[in-house]
Order: C-alpha cells, then structure tokens, then sequence
C-alpha cells in the first residue's frame, strides 16, 4: 500500500541527507513534504531533478495528511538530534507513525513512547535487526542466482543508488533480478531486509547469507547493497561481513569523482584506486572467489558533461574495468560487464 510521507532532513537536504534522497528517489511512498529549516520555501525540484516534486517546509505544523513521518537522515554514529523532537512530537500527537533508521531507538525514548500510544501512532525502528540471527554456513554461493556486490572506495559513495539502478536496468533487459538491502534507507525503500550494521558481529555475515538463501532461488540476479568501505577506519567491519557473508561473484566498485579521503576521517587519504582492485578481491578470495568486473562513478559535483566522461574515463582506465556514472550515463557499460 502507498504510503503519504513525510520526510525530515533538517539542514542536511539533499547533499547530506542521503536517507531522505533515496526514499524520494526510489520509494513507492507518495512524498508530501521534505522538512528542512535551511530550504524551506524550495521545492524538491529545485533540488533535484527526475523525481517526485513537494514542497520543502520548516516544520511539521506545515504538513498536510500524512500516513507516517520519516527521519531522512542517518549521522555517524546514528544519533538522535534533539532539535528534531518538536517535529517528531507534533507527529505523535496527530497520531502520524514515525519512522527512523537510527542506532537511537524510539521505542527507548519514554516521550515518544507515551506519546505513541496515547494518540494511537507506530514508532519504527527499521535499524533493529532480527532476534534469531547466528552465525554463516559459508553455503551462499550454493544458490541458483548470480551475486553481484556493490563496494565501495569510501562510505556514503552510491553502493544502495548503483544496486537500485542495476536492478531496475536488468529488469528493463528482461532479467529476473532483485535488490538485497543491507541499510536503513534500502530496508525502508524495499520494505525488508536486515540492517547489517547493527547486527552482532558474529552474526553479520549469517545475516547477510540469510537475504541471499531467502532470494537466491528465486530470482536470475541479486543485486546486494554494500556497506562502508574495506578501508574505513570505522565501517571495514561491516564492509567484511557483507562481503564474506555475500559470497559474491562479481563486485562493482563506486567511487565520488575527486573524493581525496575518507569521509569523516578527513586525516585518512583515500588509496590509489588500482588497490581497491587488489584489496576486495584478495579478501573474497579465502571464502569466495570472485572479481570487481565495472565502475560505478558519482560524478554529481562535477560540472558539464564531457568534464564527467573524462573522470568515467580517467576512472575506468585506473581501475582496469569499464565504468559510468548510472545517474548520469545510465547503466549500460556495468550491465554489458556483468554479462546482462
């Protein structure tokens, strides 16, 4: 069932609300308004361009009928910002559901709790992972699909944006292919999946071999949402676990044009891009072999078209494999590498 949404992404939309872009981008919920004090008066369109157009406004009051409140943003760390509480309280208060992808749950927050069931609203914690998760059987590989990896040379680089638009693109080829979300946002857009960077690490790699058993017999292609970065100085645990537990037998790797060093870790430099090569499959190779076979190139900030190819290019040439950029250029040269 469509959903009326609200999407909150104070003084991040859209460049650092990442949450809020996808779900706009690729959800099947009808988007009503984006909330951003910095922004309001705009339009997503301004914004934005190809999706779904609504207002941006500077606080919930100016929403209409909504089924639900969504938190478009996800921070390091996953808090809680406190400035967003008046929001969230109006919508409790008119019995609007709220949900949020946080490591800060609000089923723990006694306010929104009392507030929830007095007015008869949800409150949903799509980061709380499964209870009954253990450890891999190292049997993923063993499914009829193929599996196809995102990984990436840093987080927030496109790995949820490049599996959607790999998966929408095969299946405009007639391929049978499904999306494995891993993170807050792709588990909101797709409506399922387990948030991998909450999970017991014991238990990470079974969770992810869990989504490939649950879909791999079923589907010609699974398109598996990567996490982190191999060499992130937070997130490699992660990046591991998804990779391992994946068993994966091609990778795409993403990369933002001119990105020098790691997000958040501005003293930890990004390596050369040929070592990325080296390092995911090295690392696949004890459990699952397997090969970055494209590219994938957020070329967002940069300006005109040719400038773009040259870096697509400038790109491909230093990773050995064809890349693109899947929003700009579309999709075709990492789908050709992949066989489909």
């Amino acid at each position: 069932m469509t959903r009326r949404i609200a999407i909150l992404a104070h003084e991040k939309f859209p460049e650092r609300a990442k949450t809020a872009t996808g779900i706009i981008r690729y959800s099947d919920d009808k988007i009503v308004a984006v909330l951003d004090r910095d922004q309001a008066g705009s339009r997503i369109s301004d914004h934005l361009s190809g999706v779904p157009d609504a207002p941006v406004v500077e606080s919930f009051e100016e929403v209409g009928d909504v089924d639900a409140l969504v938190v478009g943003i996800a921070p390091i760390g996953g808090g809680f910002d406190d400035s967003w509480r008046p929001d969230v309280r109006a919508a409790l208060e008119r019995g609007v559901d709220v949900v949020a992808g946080l490591h800060y749950f609000l089923n723990d927050d006694a306010e929104f709790v009392e507030l929830a069931e007095k007015h008869g609203a949800d409150l949903v914690d799509v980061r709380k992972p499964c209870e009954d998760l253990t450890v891999s059987q190292g049997i993923a590989d063993e499914v009829d699909a193929d599996v196809v990896l995102t990984v990436g040379t840093d987080c927030s680089v496109g790995k949820m944006t490049v599996s959607l638009e790999l998966m929408h693109a095969a299946r405009e080829r007639g391929v049978d292919a499904e999306f494995i979300p891993t993170g807050q946002t792709g588990i909101m857009i797709a409506g399922w999946g387990n948030p991998i960077d909450r999970v017991v690490s014991d238990f990470t790699a079974g969770a992810v071999e869990e989504m490939i058993l649950e879909k791999g017999d079923e589907h010609d292609v699974l398109f598996v949402e990567g996490q982190g970065s191999i060499v992130h100085p937070a997130y490699s645990a992660v990046t591991c676990g998804i990779l391992h537990g994946a068993m994966p037998d091609k990778l795409v790797l993403c990369h933002v044009a001119g990105r020098e060093a790691i997000h958040g870790y501005e003293d930890t430099p990004i390596p050369p891009l040929a070592d990325y090569v080296d390092l995911y499959e090295g690392l696949a190779a004890p459990v699952h072999e397997t090969d970055v076979v494209a590219g994938a190139l957020n070329t967002s900030g940069v300006d005109g078209d040719a400038e773009a190819e040259t870096a697509v290019d400038d790109y491909s040439d230093a990773l050995g494999v064809p890349a693109t950029d899947p929003i700009r250029f579309g999709t075709d040269e990492i789908l050709e590498a992949l066989g489909y």
